[in-house]
């Protein structure tokens, strides 16, 4: 009789273990931090998202520092202070004059990598960030960074999962992904 009260308390500890294991298992997700505003950089950080997506049930981009400046509609045009028309006219337009972070050759590198692109029926960063849009991809806009650089809210372009976040959310989304990447 102790024996099958041994047994059966065993049983209800590799319960309790499993459970735990379960709740602590990496999500089917990928979590990643873009910080570069470098195209070359957001070329691969939106097809490893695309493609992400097409594997993991959630996709969720941190976009920091000059990784914010591509989701900025170059067409809104707001009041800025000082500083703020600074970051304005030193950072990139969205996909307009993004510079390569190797090889930029005065400005003829982006422009030999999106003939290259065009010719291989690679998608423009346009074309990727509605691709991502209509994949579901989440983007999290770092507030700090938002703020420390000037941008509004109503500068951003209109994306379907877009939200500001700060760090400890996306340590919370990277602390439960499978996969997490600095870009």
């Amino acid at each position: 009789m102790s024996d099958i009260k041994d047994l059966e308390k065993q049983i209800d500890e590799l319960k309790k273990e499993i459970y735990e294991l379960k709740a602590n298992a990496p999500k089917d997700q990928l979590s990643m931090i873009l910080m570069s505003g470098d195209m070359d950089k957001l070329i691969a950080a939106l097809i490893i998202a695309t493609g992400a997506a097409a594997m993991y049930e959630r996709v969720v981009i941190f976009a920091t520092f000059w990784g914010i400046s591509f989701f900025k509609d170059p067409d809104k045009k707001i009041k800025k202070d000082m500083i703020s028309k600074a970051f304005e006219i030193m950072l990139p337009k969205h996909t307009k004059g993004l510079k390569l972070s190797k090889m930029n050759m005065f400005g003829v590198g982006p422009v030999m990598i999106k003939s290259i692109m065009k010719k291989n029926n690679v998608k423009t960063l346009s074309e990727l960030i509605k691709l991502a849009g209509d994949m579901g991809v989440e983007i999290y806009l770092c507030q700090m960074s938002m703020d420390l650089m000037g941008y509004k809210w109503n500068e951003i372009i209109k994306y379907p999962n877009i939200k500001s976040a700060g760090v400890g959310k996306f340590l919370s989304e990277a602390g439960q992904s499978r996969v997490t990447l600095f870009i």
